[in-house]
């Protein structure tokens, strides 16, 4: 199996630190509102490379963080007036289900920033004493970027250079030693969640976080380290320093990134209009579409979104999924019985499908390339299984073409679709809740309708709905 390394920047032989197990950080969102599908990516991208490495026989120590503490959540909480840790809890809740309806399998481990202060005011101090680290009259903790021999090794950027030109991590304020030098530890503002430290009370600077929690729950040494390409730097870089600074070994072995997703081909952004969150790109298409068409491009590709090519991911994953069903349906009404010699023969054929597929995900998990298997697959299937098939060959086809979508995190069991008069019945039983004033089961009903995939629509005329 070959990864390319953003840290060598060639594809390299994977091989993990412990034989047969892989210790794998991604770094997750910050929790201050809905996610957006730039978001997504990493979550689907790097969740398929973890059941890949799950296929193959490793068992994977999945980590992936929710930033709660941050300045965009200080600042939502400011303006909703509530406490900071409730703006990030309720985000992380949001969070959490946009994951599952995207088929993202939890992490080994979900830590919180906010439970691992005293993991970082151990690290701050270990840089502290090796003269890493140093504190402002203010109590600002700052790291000394030039005391890192290495710093610049991921991005491929040099340090005078940035001295010189790049302002990437250069922070204002006369406190610091070297305009490079970057935030461990800062003083609260009024209002602001704090923690007591040896230098003042306050909060973690972003970078550290990440560092002490791969280390709690991986080690000081891990396979994997993944996140979006805009992470490489600052973020990334600064792990780095900190981590290996710290720990006084390498902090990971390969090093990921996924590209950006593009909307239109343009910069998601909100000035332009062309912002989406998961929840509101769930109004229209199943999140199983959302899915295939982050995984039609190879991961280290730009992937451009817009309607026609999440109308082309729909019907796309409509053919596998016509095909699986047929297969089931097939088999409902086939003989029992042992293949026949000519359906063993024919299911031998698959192995060539299988093969590809392996090799494309082999190959730095080349997703586009192994759906193009999971086609040719289904194209086999839907040539050769028919009504005169026995049941074992059938189910043979059936539980290959689940197993490859399964890597994928293609589901091909399509739920039992609700009926109108079932769902019509749940709305009167809502619309008599809410007239005896028992808003809670009616809240209940309208979540029960939306996990099936029905929204309400609270008009005057009434209540409306359609299916997403």
């Amino acid at each position: 199996m070959k990864i390319y390394n953003t840290l060598s920047k060639r594809k390299e032989d994977f091989v993990p630190l412990e034989p047969g197990k892989v210790r794998m950080y991604v770094c997750g969102p910050t929790v201050y509102n809905l996610i957006h599908i730039g978001n997504a990516r990493p979550m689907i991208v790097f969740d398929t490379v973890r059941r890949y490495l799950e296929y193959k026989g490793y068992e994977v120590n999945y980590v992936s963080n929710f930033t709660d503490v941050d300045d965009k959540i200080i600042k939502k909480s400011v303006e909703e007036g509530i406490p900071a840790g409730e703006v990030a809890e309720r985000y992380i809740a949001e969070c959490r289900k946009d994951m599952a309806d995207m088929n993202v399998k939890p992490a080994t481990t979900h830590p919180l920033a906010t439970q691992e202060i005293p993991g970082m005011l151990d690290m701050i101090s270990t840089l502290v004493e090796k003269g890493y680290a140093y504190a402002a009259e203010d109590g600002t903790v700052y790291y000394r970027t030039r005391n890192f021999k290495g710093y610049g090794k991921l991005s491929g950027k040099n340090i005078d250079d940035l001295q010189a030109g790049h302002r990437d991590i250069q922070v204002t304020g006369e406190l610091k030693e070297d305009p490079l030098d970057f935030v461990l530890w800062k003083p609260k503002k009024e209002g602001e969640p704090y923690w007591d430290s040896p230098w003042c009370k306050g909060r973690p600077g972003w970078h550290i976080e990440c560092s002490v929690m791969a280390k709690k729950y991986l080690g000081e040494e891990i396979d994997i380290h993944a996140g979006g390409e805009d992470l490489i730097f600052p973020h990334h870089e600064n792990e780095i320093a900190q981590s290996e600074a710290a720990n006084g070994k390498p902090f990971a072995r390969y090093w990921m990134h996924n590209a950006f997703l593009n909307i239109d081909n343009k910069k998601m952004s909100k000035s332009l209009g062309n912002f989406f969150t998961v929840r509101e790109i769930a109004e229209r298409y199943d999140l199983q579409v959302l899915r295939f068409f982050m995984l039609s491009a190879h991961y280290r590709s730009p992937l451009n979104f817009s309607a026609d090519l999440m109308e082309a991911a729909k019907n796309g994953l409509e053919r596998i999924l016509t095909a699986a069903e047929n297969l089931k349906r097939l088999s409902g009404s086939a003989a029992e019985g042992d293949m026949s010699a000519a359906e063993r023969e024919l299911y031998a054929q698959t192995d060539r499908f299988v093969g590809k597929f392996e090799a494309s995900m082999e190959d730095d998990f080349n997703t586009a390339d192994a759906v193009s298997a999971v086609f040719e697959l289904v194209k086999f299937c839907n040539t050769n299984a028919s009504a005169a098939n026995s049941k074992a060959y059938l189910d043979a086809l059936s539980a290959r073409l689940a197993q490859l979508c399964d890597v994928l995190g293609l589901l091909t069991d399509r739920e039992e679709e609700i009926l109108d008069e079932d769902i019509e019945k749940l709305i009167a039983e809502r619309q008599a809740a809410r007239k005896a004033r028992n808003f809670a089961r009616a809240d209940e009903i309208r979540d029960q309708l939306a996990a099936m995939g029905i929204l309400l629509k609270d008009t005057r005329e009434g209540v409306t709905w359609k299916r997403a």
